[in-house]
């Protein structure tokens, strides 16, 4: 793959896994963010005018489709766009994935990809002739989702290392707790605690990894007594979409990993929850009125954040 030099000065051409970027590399991208959100919502720049951005969706997508668009109008970009290209591309009559990257590719200047296999992403990187940014590929990774929480994290706690980190939910099929692992594993001193129910819990793959980069985890199925020493609660539904089997689960074994007030109530006052949203139940909508449910806050990270990164990525 050839690298392109960012404005940030940092090498960043295709961007496929949480495992790509370097504390400088954030460091840089979220300094970069914070100069745009400043500016949020203003008039629209010139960073990138001129260039054209394909945003690819072979899934439904709300916040990271359209928080990629405003994020590439709002640098004076242009965008083509497919939200269903699973049924509304010619994917529906058999175009294999790579040549629809590459027709895709003499259209735009870079493509934001969202499929559902897993390691979509880097077949696309391996043959674009232009960067493709992952928006997720089935339950393996989306690194700018990671980003963005990164980004919360460091702006509502105000640091990224010794954090105390509770995931709740489905973390075997959660593509977003694979990449924010793997990214705060970066800093010292993290400890996870990693709360699911049995058939849901880390891959143990996973779970080595964040043990190699040097954090402490645990497992428990006690999300009140998880909670209590929380910097950080990470929410995540159960994606019933990436089950084989059906999901079958009585409602007393899923209140156990539902954030409510009573949840609340023990977690500490200096503490956030996040989720990557959207929720369907897994947070009680009484919750959204205290200070520190910070997933709409989160959500909102997603457009400086991703600004941050076009420019890098297309910035001449």
């Amino acid at each position: 793959m050839t690298e392109q030099r960012s404005q940030t000065g940092a090498p960043l051409h295709h961007v496929v896994a949480a495992k790509q970027f370097t504390r400088e590399l954030v460091s840089a991208l979220f300094a970069r963010a914070q100069e745009l959100q400043a500016q949020l919502p203003g008039p629209p720049r010139r960073e990138l005018e001129g260039r054209i951005m394909a945003t690819l969706f072979y899934e439904p997508s709300t916040r990271t489709r359209l928080s990629f668009e405003s994020a590439m109008l709002r640098l004076g970009g242009q965008v083509v766009s497919t939200e269903n290209a699973r049924d509304f591309s010619s994917a529906i009559k058999g175009e294999t994935l790579e040549d629809s990257i590459r027709i895709v590719g003499g259209y735009a200047d870079c493509i934001v990809l969202r499929h559902p296999e897993e390691g979509a992403a880097k077949r696309a990187a391996a043959i674009s002739p232009v960067p493709v940014i992952n928006a997720g590929d089935g339950p393996g990774e989306h690194p700018t989702q990671a980003l963005l929480d990164l980004y919360t994290i460091a702006t509502e706690v105000g640091r990224l290392d010794h954090i105390r980190l509770v995931l709740v939910g489905d973390l075997a099929n959660g593509r977003t707790v694979h990449s924010l692992s793997q990214l705060l594993s970066m800093y010292p001193g993290l400890h996870a605690t990693l709360v699911a129910p049995d058939r849901l819990r880390m891959s143990p793959n996973l779970v080595a990894q964040l043990l190699a980069g040097g954090a402490e985890v645990e497992e428990t199925t006690d999300l009140l007594a998880a909670v209590e020493n929380a910097d950080v609660v990470y929410q995540t539904r159960i994606q019933t979409e990436r089950m084989v089997e059906p999901w079958t689960a009585d409602e007393a074994e899923l209140s156990r990993f539902r954030i409510t007030e009573e949840t609340m109530r023990g977690l500490p006052a200096s503490a956030i929850v996040m989720h990557p949203l959207p929720r369907v139940g897994e947070i009680d909508p009484a919750v959204d009125d205290d200070p520190r449910a910070a997933y709409f806050r989160q959500a909102r990270n997603g457009v400086p954040v991703r600004m941050a990164l076009l420019s890098t990525v297309l910035g001449r």
